[in-house]
């Protein structure tokens, strides 16, 4: 039988409104076996910008035939709907501009796929992501992932230490080709989410794990802000050289600090060349 857990109250009114319509919805279709919500709204810290965000688990055969964007007309008339460049439905919802993740799959791969989700995804309270389970299977695999996200300190420094280094080397001979709009891009696409893993690694506030700049304010110290605002640079060439070498002396002294609690290696000649590199101009 289709499951109903009770609601689960929010701080968004319009994201709680927006669930139960999405409950509502799957329990009377069906060919879908099994729903589960993940994002904010699932771990508690949705608030009125927060997004919708859900598996769709079809029954065998319809997952190729199924009419998403017409089955998610019951949540809100669409203004945008596409599929984006992860094979995700992205829905954006008339009304309040709402945006929302669907994914459409096949009930047998895609809920024995769920219990690999470990170390990934971090449901605290299944039985409220769950919206419905017509078999039991999805509410078995969701129960697996009520750990919080928690990576292996040593290997994860020494990982890290070995990408900053990486990534930062091409962001020196990007900027001495003087591919300046690409380094830009680099240093605060690439470079910065790296760090702030590092950063948050050393500080243990790890459970923005995936999406290292998210709620940075409250969980980091102000000094680790001072350091990340200061790897931030409008795209000119001075202030982009100076924000690459603020970047890489931060990166230095992370990993310097990783090695000295963990041990994890450190190639100090190779930083000290790429020091010498982003030092000129």
């Amino acid at each position: 039988m289709p499951r109903t857990p009770a609601p689960r109250p929010s701080a968004s009114p319009a994201l709680d409104a927006r669930v139960a319509l999405l409950r509502r919805a799957a329990h009377a279709e069906p060919r879908l076996e099994g729903v589960l919500l993940y994002g904010s709204w699932t771990t508690g810290e949705a608030d009125a910008y927060s997004d919708i965000e859900a598996y769709l688990f079809l029954g065998d055969g319809h997952a190729d035939t199924f009419d998403g964007p017409g089955f998610l007309r019951a949540l809100g008339r669409p203004a945008l709907a596409h599929t984006n460049q992860f094979g995700i439905l992205a829905v954006v919802f008339e009304d309040d501009l709402m945006r929302g993740e669907f994914h459409f799959e096949e009930a047998g791969a895609g809920v024995a796929a769920v219990e690999g989700w470990q170390g990934m995804v971090h449901l605290p309270d299944p039985d409220a992501a769950v919206l419905l389970d017509r078999t039991g299977r999805l509410t078995e695999a969701a129960a697996r992932l009520t750990a919080p996200l928690a990576p292996e300190p040593v290997e994860s420094a020494a990982h890290l230490t070995g990408e900053l280094a990486n990534w930062t080397l091409m962001l020196a001979h990007l900027l001495a080709r003087r591919e300046d709009a690409r380094a830009h891009n680099l240093l605060h696409a690439m470079v910065a989410p790296l760090q702030l893993k590092l950063c948050r690694l050393l500080r243990g506030t790890t459970d923005h794990w995936l999406t290292p700049s998210r709620a940075a304010e409250e969980d980091l110290p102000a000094a680790d802000l001072a350091r990340y605002t200061a790897t931030t640079a409008p795209l000119a060439a001075a202030a982009l050289r100076a924000a690459a070498r603020a970047s890489w002396q931060w990166s230095r002294e992370l990993a310097a600090e990783a090695h000295g609690r963990w041990g994890t290696p450190v190639p100090e000649a190779l930083h000290a060349r790429i020091a010498g590199l982003l030092a000129r101009e």
